[in-house]
């Protein structure tokens, strides 16, 4: 694995950067082939709270994990235990859907990094600024794995394509926890 590791507010030592990398690098053992592409960790203290981002994008998945804690290295542990439930929840979903379909196949989709809908609303007037657009590539699924991929993801909401219909859906969670569906009108 590489690593590419920046520090907000806190300057990445030698010794923090050994216990990251030796601690992450632990979840190769989930896969047959270390994951090729470099694995982002964003360090940063805000009022003496430690806290640790780790993004690490696959072909067929993403890993994303975030952790605030008193300890830095405390953070960092929590936030692997973080990453080996997605791995086991993520393999667990791939076998049961292969045991049902009894036949290998594409099951998990190219996941998208979402960001909370960025727009603010200027106080001196009415006017609405969108700061941030981001285009991804929707790929086909069933809203059951939109699900599994907004919670890996840690999102509100996911955009996806219905695999059955073709059309693009989106799923969130409600306020009272249970998921909605927005499907459009055909």
């Amino acid at each position: 694995m590489k690593f590419n590791i920046r520090g907000e507010n806190i300057e990445v030592t030698g010794a923090i950067r050994e216990y990251v990398e030796k601690k992450i690098s632990k979840l190769e053992r989930y896969f047959d082939t270390p994951p090729t592409s470099e694995v982002h960790v964003n360090l940063s203290v805000y009022n003496d709270e430690q806290r640790i981002e780790v993004t690490v994008p696959m072909t067929n998945l993403l890993l994303r994990g975030e952790v605030q804690h008193l300890d830095l290295y405390a953070a960092v542990d929590l936030v692997v235990d973080k990453l080996e439930r997605q791995i086991r929840k993520h393999k667990t979903k791939i076998n049961r859907k292969f045991r049902q379909n009894s036949a290998p196949k594409q099951v998990v989709a190219e996941q998208i990094e979402h960001e909370r809908r960025a727009v603010a609303v200027q106080e001196e007037s009415d006017e609405i600024e969108i700061v941030r657009t981001k285009r991804f590539n929707l790929k086909p699924m069933d809203s059951e794995e939109a699900i599994l991929q907004m919670e890996m993801l840690g999102h509100e909401f996911f955009v996806y394509t219905n695999d059955q219909s073709g059309d693009t859906n989106v799923v969130y969670r409600r306020r009272d926890g249970k998921y909605g569906l927005i499907e459009p009108n055909v």
